[in-house]
């Protein structure tokens, strides 16, 4: 099978068809970390929802895809009616997660709809060597860990979680900073029914604009009278002392004039 260079996104499932030509045979993680088994990459599988796909999503990703020296990395990802029965609701849509993926440059093939357990009957179809995920037990879908049975069959391959990012962290964010992120959309002609605002919120909002607007105005006009007065101050330093240089002057010919010694006499 030929592989998709970095210049296109990575093709659906349904599209490769598991064009994987050579014999399937089952392998441990010892035969797959010495190199290319049986004339072909070693399956991986890694899934997720990957709601606003962020570097931690990319981290774990490329963690999967460079497990063994040779490997294909197959990503499922979850339907949106999967997730908000199981998990809730998502803030993009199956087809944006769907074309997320496709484009993470780690990724080789996705699968759409990817099922929330992982069948005997799904590893076979798509033939999956090992399922990579961070080893933190996923509980689920009435199970402590969705991946138990994956783990006694030797098949999970774990990676490490990125501190600091998640979905949740990025929503999280966007609740505690709704005002400003509410105001800013209403600046750039976002309507109050897109985001969802209240009438008196909007006229909240709308005016909060106008007041940041009317600070900027004096900032900017604070900020020109102090350049001003600088210019004032700096032209009447030099005006003093041009002046001062000039009286000096003055008086030295006042007194070459009419001083004791001076022409005069």
């Amino acid at each position: 099978m030929e592989l998709p260079t970095l210049a296109t996104p990575a093709p659906f499932a349904v599209d490769t068809s598991c064009q994987c030509k050579a014999p399937h045979e089952k392998l441990t993680i010892a035969q797959a970390h010495l190199g290319t088994p049986v004339d072909r990459p070693v399956r991986v599988y890694a899934d997720g929802i990957f709601d606003l796909f962020h570097s931690g999503h990319a981290r774990a990703l490329m963690q999967a895809k460079n497990l063994f020296p040779n490997s294909y990395l197959l990503v499922g990802v979850c339907s949106d009616e999967l997730t908000h029965k199981y998990k809730g609701f998502t803030v993009m849509n199956e087809d944006e997660r769907y074309e997320a993926l496709r484009h993470c440059r780690y990724v080789d093939e996705v699968i759409t709809d990817a099922p929330w357990t992982l069948t005997p009957e799904f590893l076979e179809k798509h033939k999956i060597d090992f399922v990579a995920h961070d080893d933190i037990p996923y509980s689920s879908a009435g199970s402590d860990d969705v991946y138990k049975h994956i783990k006694e069959a030797g098949m999970f391959v774990p990676t490490q979680r990125t501190e600091g990012i998640s979905t949740s962290d990025i929503i999280t964010r966007i609740v505690r900073d709704y005002d400003v992120y509410a105001r800013r959309n209403l600046q750039r002609g976002y309507t109050a029914k897109e985001l969802n605002v209240s009438f008196i919120n909007e006229k909240k909002y709308r005016f909060q604009n106008q007041v940041d607007k009317m600070k900027e105005k004096v900032k900017n006009v604070e900020e020109k009278s102090k350049e001003f007065v600088y210019k004032v101050e700096e032209k009447s330093h030099d005006l003093i002392q041009k002046w001062e240089e000039k009286s000096r002057e003055f008086i030295g010919n006042f007194l070459e004039l009419f001083g004791p010694d001076g022409a005069w006499e």
